[in-house]
């Protein structure tokens, strides 16, 4: 008898890196959640927790390390871990846009490079990185995060042509608007200006109202879960009739009607 995959997922205490962790451990995987305060998050005992922040590399390190010391590997990383910040871009400081970036792009890359050498000596792996709709149209008011998943749709692309050769596979989720706990802990901007408030609150309106009619974080667990069980699982996974309806819209639409169906979308023509 094999023993289990040996599985990590930043990101763990709640929503979808909860629901995703929660569903391979009770699929007989061997799963390490991770939280900035384990100690705090909810208990689950298929899931092995371990202190992280993905914007610290000294916290990276000690994760990849402690959970080498306990199995010797790491068959999979699923990069869940993400926050949202809200607001015009204009409105969003250089501090801001860096902290946005440094968890859900740089996080991505710190968690990526430290797992690598260990996947390149096993001549197997994978990485499932968790993207968004966001990170293939530019959500208005939502422009910092898409930024940020456009960044990580790039990088996952480039790495999975770079990886193929040892063995380690590299996946993108892209879920549309869900209902979950992240829709709740948004970041708004510290200084909004006053210019942009009406068209913020109606593109927010309507952000808010997608997600409220959205599947749950299990949308996201099931498909990361048939990522993980199949021997070629492709780049691209987009999920939702809301997210595949907006990219076939892109491809096929004009670019004029498409820029149209989104200004009405989020409620921003007058």
């Amino acid at each position: 008898m094999t023993d289990p995959k040996i599985i990590l997922v930043t990101g763990a205490s709640s929503g979808n890196g909860q629901a995703a962790a929660r569903l391979l451990s009770q699929q007989g995987y061997r799963v390490f959640g991770t939280s900035r305060h384990p100690a705090d998050a909810a208990k689950d005992p298929g899931i092995e927790m371990v202190e992280l922040d993905v914007c610290s590399a000294g916290s990276v390190a000690a994760c990849v390390q402690t959970i080498l010391q306990k199995t010797g590997r790491i068959d999979n990383l699923i990069n869940n871990a993400a926050y949202e910040l809200s607001g015009a871009l204009e409105e969003a400081g250089l501090d801001e846009a860096e902290s946005q970036f440094q968890t859900n792009f740089f996080g991505v890359v710190r968690m990526t490079r430290e797992v690598l050498p260990v996947m390149r000596r096993q001549k197997k792996g994978q990485i499932i990185n968790i993207s968004s709709l966001a990170g293939l149209i530019g959500v208005p008011f939502l422009g910092m995060y898409s930024a940020s998943k456009f960044a990580l749709e790039g990088y996952s692309e480039a790495l999975r042509y770079e990886l193929r050769p040892f063995g380690i596979h590299v996946s993108l989720v892209e879920p549309g608007f869900l209902k979950t706990p992240m829709m709740y802990a948004r970041q708004s901007v510290r200084h909004p200006i006053s210019d942009y408030d009406l068209w913020r609150k109606r593109a927010l309106a309507a952000v808010r109202e997608f997600e409220e009619s959205g599947p749950g974080p299990e949308l996201v667990a099931n498909a990361v879960l048939k990522i993980v069980q199949s021997k070629s699982p492709r780049l691209r996974h987009i999920l939702g009739q809301q997210a595949m309806l907006v990219s076939d819209l892109r491809r096929f639409l004009p670019e004029v009607m498409f820029e149209r169906g989104i200004r009405g979308s989020f409620k921003l023509d007058v």
